[in-house]
């Protein structure tokens, strides 16, 4: 009796070393795929310190006078803010989330936080969207700066020429950045001469990287199954070769496990729990069917909407054609020997309803970011046609950002930054219409649900 009670608990015991054991490599897998991120340059430097330093020279005024009548850390703090940088919560330097910072040379690099590390209402969160990078206005203005100094071209300088890089900040055109660069490959990673392509640009609002983990899938239309391999696709500049991917196949597995461990911020205002809870009621009946159930025994469906069934802008989903998902497919990223990923999906029909995860914390909403709150989800006829963010606070009643409304962007405002801070709904690509499940909800279920929304 006493020899097998012995027995168990030397076999629970083991058993929970092994536990223990995959937990802690697990958690430090994610810690050195952050690393990997924020430490390891994967890209050509765009500038370096001396040129961000001085991109004060190239604003308008009066923010130049501004800047210069500023000490360097109050310009540093001003570039931060007109550009959508946050500070690395980790680094006591200051360093920015969004690039990596060779302190030696003084190399700035773009890393994959500048669109999936934003802030969540001024606290710096990475894994959520950045609703305020403003890459195309930041690109133009190092640009003119390294005229003024003198300073060789970078790569992203020029192919933004080409190649606009987002016509609203918070959004990038990132889907046709990674579909340039894939064109000029073959299947195995190696650089090809190709026919110049004509692509339809479009801006994206990023994903928040807390549903990772949730999503067997990738993207809005869901046609790329998940993995590590799939990760490293924008970084398929000319300078990284086959031997690059190769060399760096195990640095994604860590930033796999990094992006797998993310998890939503909670709510951290007061909810009104029994209107929450009928919310939630109501929710089950209306929502989960797409979007999933939540809590201890909660399930995600990933379920693919088609496009005339969810009637919002088509132009991400048409924008990829077949072919071009063909050639993904068949390349070494959709190659990664898991026995359990899924194949690619060539022709997706619409898009994969997202989990609703921490949904209160990452507005803007719908795929391209043209809907600033979820009472605007709810209430579809009262989207705003042309809006702009005027706070990091959030909008507690409405849940998403603080907006002002306006009849046209001010084409006649000097500072370009400002321009592109205002969202218009009737530009190509940036529709806010479709999504009109919430039609059939009374104004009193409406309010509910978003209470429940807040409990995510």
């Amino acid at each position: 009796m006493k020899t097998s009670r012995l027995k168990r608990l030397i076999t629970a015991s083991v058993m929970a070393v092994c536990v223990f054991s995959q937990v802690a490599q697990g958690e430090d897998a994610a810690a050195r795929g952050y690393g990997v991120l924020t430490e390891m340059p994967l890209l050509s430097s765009d500038f370096d310190q001396e040129v961000f330093d001085n991109t004060w020279q190239s604003w308008p005024e009066p923010l130049r006078r501004k800047a210069e009548n500023a000490s360097p850390e109050e310009r540093r703090q001003m570039a931060f803010d007109r550009y959508g940088l946050t500070n690395r919560q980790d680094h006591a330097s200051g360093k920015p989330l969004q690039y990596v910072v060779d302190e030696t040379s003084g190399d700035w690099t773009m890393n994959c936080f500048s669109c999936h590390g934003g802030s969540v209402y001024g606290t710096s969160t990475p894994g959520a969207p950045n609703n305020r990078f403003a890459l195309q206005t930041m690109t133009e203005e190092i640009r003119a700066t390294k005229f003024k100094l003198g300073k060789p071209l970078s790569r992203m300088d020029l192919g933004s020429l080409v190649i606009p890089l987002g016509t609203t900040h918070g959004t990038t055109n990132a889907v046709v950045f990674g579909m340039g660069l894939m064109s000029s490959r073959d299947a195995d990673l190696n650089l090809i001469a190709s026919p110049m392509e004509s692509f339809t640009h479009h801006d994206m609002d990023a994903p928040p990287w807390w549903h990772f983990h949730k999503r067997p899938y990738i993207y809005i239309d869901g046609f790329a199954p998940k993995g590590h391999r799939g990760l490293m696709q924008f970084t398929l500049i000319p300078e990284n070769g086959p031997s690059f991917f190769h060399e760096h196949e195990e640095h994604f597995r860590d930033v796999y496990a990094y992006l797998s461990s993310l998890r939503p911020p909670k709510y951290d205002g007061p909810i009104n729990s029994p209107l929450a809870e009928q919310g939630r009621a109501l929710f089950q009946q209306t929502c989960a069917e797409c979007h999933g159930t939540y809590g201890e025994n909660g399930q995600y469906p990933n379920r693919n909407i088609p496009l005339d069934e969810i009637g919002t802008d088509p132009v991400r989903l048409t924008a990829l054609t077949a072919e071009g998902r063909t050639k993904y497919a068949k390349s070494w990223f959709a190659r990664s020997g898991d026995p359990d990923a899924g194949k690619t999906i060539v022709d997706p029909k619409g898009y994969v309803a997202p989990p609703l995860d921490g949904v209160w914390a990452s507005p803007p909403y719908f795929h391209n970011g043209s809907v600033p709150t979820l009472w605007h989800v709810l209430h579809p006829s009262e989207r705003p046609t042309v809006w702009r963010r005027n706070s990091d606070a959030m909008d507690s009643e409405r849940v998403g950002f603080q907006i002002d409304v306006v009849e046209k962007v001010p084409l006649t405002e000097p500072d370009v930054a400002i321009r592109r801070s205002f969202f218009d709904t009737r530009r190509f690509g940036k529709s806010n219409a479709g999504h009109d499940y919430p039609d059939v909800l009374s104004e009193s279920d409406k309010r509910a649900v978003l209470e429940y929304l807040k409990t995510l």
